[in-house]
């Protein structure tokens, strides 16, 4: 770990950026532009009186209006780190106000406290930025052709179609002309992932277990960065929300284990579509499933082990570097 001296603290906008050093207690705006990145890291250097490798630089997770800001200190090799604003927010308790210069302040605050523990960010590879921007579209076209197919139904209940004919054709072609684009986005995202040996590779191995699709897969190599930021399944779960942890406190509060709503809400829908599907097909998940369900138990809750089990196995055909094979027949009753 480098001694780290100074620590700057960048609050992203669309246009600015609102940077704060925490001992040099001093604040300045720039441009959100390349010649503005050079200016902030030349003032934190002069302002701060430290070496470029002295300098942790802090900022929130902004999406696109940090990812240039983020390629600039990477490609510079410098120390930087990405923050959820929700955990820079919970740590510092109790907060009244809000402005920019505030936010970079307590951002600076944030990471000065963690300098000698806090990771350094490292950016994923180009294609699993093009594969995040690629699926993040279809997720949208696919909500807007749900929502024009649901408007069309309850369209064409009530009214004959010569009645609303321009806006009944219309919502027909939109449908048509997404499913169009969906297909050819799926397109170039399974050519992306075939155009990469490792990729493709950890594609097939996930794939070969029964419930995950190639869009599950596809969001599962992106958020993990092709399993390269996970150490391991239990961590993935937490942080799509199907992990359950315990809620107890002495002798008065003994409640069940729940899930926390604090998750990727995205990635834990398709997870619960991986394990509605592997129910339903015969093998050992279906298996599982329906002697739970004939036990009494919740459907729910069992539902919520099966994706706990899909994200094991992701791991463990990940790590042996083997295609999935079931043990036991459907028939079995072990499982």
């Amino acid at each position: 770990m480098k001694k780290l001296l100074e620590t700057l603290g960048v609050d992203v906008s669309k246009k600015t950026l609102d940077a704060y050093l925490h001992v040099a207690d001093t604040h300045q705006q720039f441009d959100n532009n390349l010649e503005g990145f050079r200016a902030m890291i030349h003032w934190a250097i002069q302002t701060g009186c430290v070496r470029l490798s002295e300098l942790l630089i802090c900022f929130e997770h902004t999406g696109i209006y940090g990812m240039q800001l983020a390629a600039y200190l990477e490609k510079r090799k410098m120390f930087y780190c990405m923050v959820p604003a929700l955990e820079i927010k919970r740590s510092l308790g109790m907060v009244r106000g809000k402005d920019d210069k505030v936010d970079a302040r307590r951002i600076a605050q944030y990471a000065h406290l963690r300098r000698d523990t806090i990771k350094q960010t490292k950016l994923p590879s180009l294609l699993l930025q093009k594969l995040k921007q690629l699926l993040s579209l279809r997720g949208n076209m696919v909500t807007q052709r749900a929502g024009y197919k649901a408007k069309f139904g309850e369209l064409n209940r009530v009214y004959k179609k010569s009645e609303l004919k321009v806006l009944l054709e219309t919502q027909e072609n939109l449908i048509r002309e997404l499913s169009r684009s969906i297909d050819k986005v799926e397109a170039e995202i399974m050519a992306l992932i075939n155009s990469n040996p490792e990729v493709k590779r950890v594609y097939k191995l996930i794939t070969s277990i029964k419930g995950i699709g190639p869009i599950v897969a596809a969001n599962l190599i992106v958020v993990t960065q092709c399993f390269t930021t996970f150490e391991n399944s239990r961590k993935l779960a937490c942080y799509c929300g199907v992990a359950p942890f315990k809620k107890r406190s002495g002798s008065s509060l003994k409640s069940r284990s729940r899930v926390s709503h604090y998750a990727n809400k995205k990635l834990k829908s398709l997870l619960n579509l991986a394990a509605s599907s592997a129910t339903q097909a015969k093998g050992e998940m279906k298996t599982y499933y329906d002697r739970r369900i004939e036990a009494g138990k919740s459907k729910m809750s069992t539902l919520n082990i099966v994706r706990n089990k899909l994200l094991h196995r992701v791991f463990a055909v990940v790590k042996r570097g083997t295609p999935y094979v079931e043990i036991y027949g459907s028939g079995m009753k072990k499982c």
